[in-house]
């Protein structure tokens, strides 16, 4: 009868804990659907917001020589020309029509594409 109690104290703690440790990480679970995005507010400004997120998710395939897909940025006015034309937006938000970047690694956060909407709706500012 105490080995039988015993193990039910036993497996009600180890279910206890386990369920105790919870780990949520709600921007990588929803793609920053819940947070609230603060970097779009305002005046999104070019060099501050947009260029460290261009570095960080199409720079390294799409500069140089022989940038990849034949679609070179890298500077303002070749970014410019890629948020005019509209495949900027397209391929980070990965609309239909549109080859989904960046490729080999998770889409941007809506925060992250939200920067690069607000820029490119104020107007492509180089500010």
């Amino acid at each position: 009868m105490k080995n039988k109690i015993t193990i039910s104290i036993l497996t009600v703690a180890v279910v206890m804990a386990f369920s105790s440790c919870y780990y949520d990480k709600e921007d990588l679970l929803y793609n920053g659907a819940g947070a609230v995005c603060t970097d779009s507010a305002g005046t999104v400004s070019y060099a501050q917001k947009v260029v460290p997120l261009l570095q960080q998710y199409c720079y390294s395939c799409h500069t140089g020589s022989f940038p990849s897909g034949n679609a070179l940025m890298g500077t303002y006015a070749a970014d410019k020309a890629m948020a005019l034309n509209g495949k900027l937006y397209g391929t980070i938000a990965h609309s239909s029509g549109f080859s989904p970047m960046p490729k080999g690694m998770s889409k941007m956060t809506n925060c992250q594409i939200a920067v690069i909407k607000k820029w490119i709706d104020s107007g492509t500012l180089n500010n």
